[in-house]
């Protein structure tokens, strides 16, 4: 499979992180005017901007629908940082349901115990499905990526012959510590690493600096193409912070501020917090759209869009007593039409700056 796909002509519905929220998900379909198996009466396309899981109550379900959905021809999706922690089989805050029993790092701690686990039998089928997926789909009036659209890491993905991302991303990795073997730099990052790792997942007790371990973990992480279109870059910090679950020495980068290109481009993965709701909690992190309002278009020529509008946040949101009464929103970009609708109703016009 292309790590860089082509998006059909004709109107898209662009649906931002669903995070395992299939209520919401079945909801914001219907209200866009597709059937179950995303069928629409005008011939409108659906698009998955990734992270269908983790967190929400049924990330098996969301899975089974969007599956149908691509499998049938009517959808696309994106590959987001989620799926790539479960092809890595990496252990992550909320994925637990992925793993069997045993496994479960999750119900280990005692949390995220009412969601729907994944059936083992079905566990190939779904990795299968997503390493099928693309890390980038585009056509010449839209860019869409999970996270970011960083032209160092396109490139690298157009000049990919493989279509194997796990390659790539292992590829990259190798290449990275083999550059940093056996150096100085190398030496004082795992000291530091050795004192800091233990403690990051302790709230209560903030982790000693450990600027070394960080400037590392910068260059690991914006270094590789796969994790700079997931998950976006990432600088250091100027004090830990503590987000989803651990201490943080990194923080987000505004890359949008920077995107200056003509075709606009989508994304998710930011939890960008709509009209009426607060910062999650959860994130520890201030708003980094802050001073935008919620359905305006990002960067110097307005030709961004984030339409991830915190339904990850949902789970929190059930933990503080709330059982249908959400603030955090599923929402769907209609293009070309610049229309964004979310799960419950609300319509707000979006559209980019002209030229």
């Amino acid at each position: 499979m292309a790590l860089i796909g082509r998006l059909p002509e004709g109107p898209l519905d662009i649906v931002g992180d669903v995070h395992g929220e299939t209520q919401a998900l079945d909801l914001l379909l219907a209200r866009l005017g597709y059937r179950a198996d995303g069928r629409h009466a005008e011939g409108r396309r659906l698009v998955f901007i990734g992270d269908l899981c983790d967190r929400g109550p049924d990330s098996p379900g969301v899975f089974e629908r969007v599956r149908r959905i691509v499998g049938e021809g009517r959808g696309l999706c994106l590959l987001g940082n989620h799926e790539l922690n479960l092809l890595r089989h990496a252990h992550k805050q909320g994925n637990g349901w992925f793993f069997p029993e045993p496994e479960d790092h999750d119900l280990a701690s005692g949390h995220f115990a009412g969601c729907r686990r994944l059936e083992r039998g079905e566990r190939g089928g779904l990795l299968e499905f997503m390493r099928g997926l693309p890390l980038v789909l585009e056509r010449d009036d839209l860019r869409l990526v999970h996270a970011c659209w960083d032209p160092a890491s396109i490139e690298a993905l157009r000049g990919d012959r493989s279509g194997d991302l796990l390659r790539l991303y292992r590829d990259s990795e190798l290449r990275f510590h083999q550059q940093l073997e056996g150096s100085e730099f190398e030496a004082l990052a795992d000291a530091e690493a050795r004192v800091f790792e233990p403690l990051a997942t302790d709230r209560a007790q903030v982790p000693p600096a450990a600027p070394n371990h960080a400037r590392r973990d910068a260059l690991y992480q914006n270094g590789n193409p796969v994790r700079a279109i997931a998950s976006g870059p990432e600088q250091i910090t100027g004090r830990p912070f503590f987000s989803s679950g651990k201490w943080r020495l990194l923080e987000r980068l505004r890359w949008w501020e920077h995107y200056a290109d003509a075709v606009p481009v989508v994304f998710g993965h930011y939890w960008r917090v709509p009209l009426g709701m607060e910062q999650p909690a959860h994130k520890g992190i201030e708003d980094i759209f802050s001073g935008y309002a919620e359905g305006a278009w990002l960067g110097p020529q307005q030709r961004a869009f984030c339409v991830d509008y915190c339904v990850g946040a949902r789970f929190i949101e059930r933990l503080q007593g709330a059982t249908d009464r959400f603030q955090s929103r599923l929402a769907a970009l209609r293009w070309p039409e610049c229309v964004l609708l979310m799960d419950d109703g609300r319509v707000v016009q979006a559209a980019p700056a002209a030229g």
